[in-house]
Parts: structure tokens; C-alpha cells; sequence
């Protein structure tokens, strides 16, 4: 499955849009007075945006909990389901710092613009380092499960390849089969026609004598059709041996 169907990059594609907008909220926070009432409306905005991106990667995280239990059904192996954890963990902490600096801003509203923006300063310093930890990390899963898939598509074609060449040495096999069995018909057929000449022409043979023998016994005494049928009897041995004993 390409990393544009899989449901956790189409999740994790929305998560990060979400937490690009809350930090470009967060940064316009910083830059508005703290007594103004557009901080306050800013301030309950991340909040609910944190609430809803932390609601999300939970629902990613149990996501990625099921997946765990059968990683082969789902295409994936541990690697990668580390790496998604990985992801998971990172996108919590960058919205939890966000969270935390927004909370203690609005706790520490009356203590003094400076000391609050240089705990804002000092809470987002690890978020903006991480952000860049992320980005290189996200290119990395990209580059790892587009190889991932490519090495599995290339397997695929080659079990494939095998498969045809398979096939096409028994197409081979049961093509020199039936030219044998068609080799071995033709010569029956000669064999059998040389058996239909010869007994047509055994037939005629016998179809002349019998004739012959017909129109001398009808001339001959009995003595001479006794020893005409004697003679006969022996001539038909003597053709009988010659056609089918030779």
C-alpha cells in the first residue's frame, strides 16, 4: 500500500497541517499585548486546538496499537511501527509545550509581559528544535517505506516472472506431448490402410476361385469334383499361408 492510502499518512497528514496552524497561532499569541482582549480569544482558540490535536494522535496511537498485533496483515513490520511511534511521541510533546506555554501565560498574566515571554521563549525552544528533528524524520519514514514498497513490488515481478516461466515450460511439455500422440495416429492410420489393400485384395482372389471352382464343378463327374474340392481345399491353405503367414 502507497504512503498516499494508507490511513496513517492521511492521518498524520491532517495532524501535522493542524499542528503547523496552532504553532503560527501560538507565535501570533506571543506578539499580542497580554491585556488585550484578542490574547484572551487566542488563548481559549489553542487550547480547544490542543485539546482536539491531542484527542487525534490518541486515536493514531490506538490505531497503531492494532496494527501492532498482526503487522504483516496490514503490509508493515516493526521498523516502521516504531517509527510511527516515534511520530506519535514527537507530535504530543510539540502540542503539550504549546499547551503548558499558553497555560502559563494566562496563569501569569499579572507578573509581567518580560519574565512571560521569556518562559514563552524558553518552553519553545525545544518545540522549534524538534520541529526540524520532525521534518528531517518525516522525510526519512517518506524515503524508508517508498524503498520498503519498491523492494516488495520487486519481489512481486520476480515471483511473478517465475511463475510465467513455469507456465511456459509445461505449455512446452504438453505441446511435444501432442505431436507424439499425432506422429503415432498417422502411423496407425498407415498401418490400418495397408491392412484394408491386403484384404481387399486377399477377397478378390478368393471371389476368382470360387468362380473358377463353381464353373468346373459344373463340368466335372463327382470323381473329378472330389478331387477338384481336394484340390481346392490344399490351394487355399497354400494362399492362406502365403498372404497372412508371409
Amino acid at each position: 500500500m502507497s504512503s498516499a492510502q494508507d490511513p496513517f499518512y492521511i492521518v498524520k497528514e491532517e495532524i501535522q497541517e493542524s499542528i503547523d496552524k496552532l504553532q503560527s497561532s501560538f507565535h501570533q499569541w506571543e506578539r499580542i499585548s497580554s491585556d488585550s482582549g484578542e490574547q484572551v480569544r487566542l488563548t481559549k482558540e489553542l487550547l480547544a486546538a490542543c485539546e482536539s490535536i491531542e484527542w487525534k494522535v490518541d486515536e493514531l496511537d490506538k490505531a497503531i496499537s492494532v496494527a501492532a498485533r498482526d503487522p504483516s496483515w496490514y503490509g508493515i513490520d516493526e521498523a516502521e511501527l516504531e517509527k510511527r511511534r516515534r511520530w506519535t511521541s514527537t507530535a504530543r510533546t510539540q502540542v503539550g509545550n504549546v499547551k503548558k506555554a499558553v497555560v502559563a501565560g494566562k496563569e501569569l498574566n499579572l507578573s509581567g509581559t518580560a519574565s512571560v515571554n521569556g518562559m514563552r521563549r524558553e518552553l519553545m525552544r525545544m518545540p522549534d528544535a524538534q520541529q526540524t528533528d520532525k521534518s528531517n524524520q518525516y522525510t526519512q519514514d517518506n524515503d524508508d517505506f517508498i524503498q520498503s514498497e519498491s523492494d516488495r513490488q520487486m519481489l512481486l515481478i520476480k515471483q511473478q516472472d517465475d511463475e510465467l516461466d513455469e507456465l511456459s515450460a509445461s505449455v512446452e511439455r504438453i505441446g511435444g506431448v501432442g505431436l507424439t500422440i499425432h506422429e503415432e495416429l498417422l502411423a496407425q492410420e498407415r498401418i490400418i490402410g495397408d491392412l484394408d489393400t491386403e484384404m481387399d485384395t486377399t477377397s478378390n482372389r478368393l471371389d476368382f476361385v470360387q468362380k473358377k471352382v463353381a464353373m468346373v464343378m459344373k463340368k466335372a463327374s463327382a470323381k473329378g469334383q472330389l478331387m477338384m474340392i481336394v484340390f481346392l481345399v490344399v490351394l487355399f491353405i497354400i494362399l492362406f499361408v502365403l498372404v497372412f503367414l508371409t
